[in-house]
């Protein structure tokens, strides 16, 4: 499974990031390492709840991803 992620420029300063995949699945960090770290933890969680929630179907996997 591969997920696109979209970084952006904050104009605040720092980056967010989106998954357009996963509704709701966004980030924000200072740095681009910080970004990259947040947005592996959002996708951890939000597949969790996603299971949790039995929005995935029994018959799906779930896989772990590294970026």
């Amino acid at each position: 499974m591969k997920l696109k992620v979209i970084v952006h420029k904050a104009e605040e300063g720092g980056f967010w990031a989106e998954v357009p995949a996963l509704k709701g699945c966004f980030t924000e960090a200072d740095t681009h390492e910080e970004l990259i770290k947040n947005i592996n933890e959002a996708v951890e969680l939000w597949l969790e709840v996603a299971q949790d929630d039995k929005e995935i179907e029994e018959n799906t996997e779930v896989l772990e991803l590294a970026f």
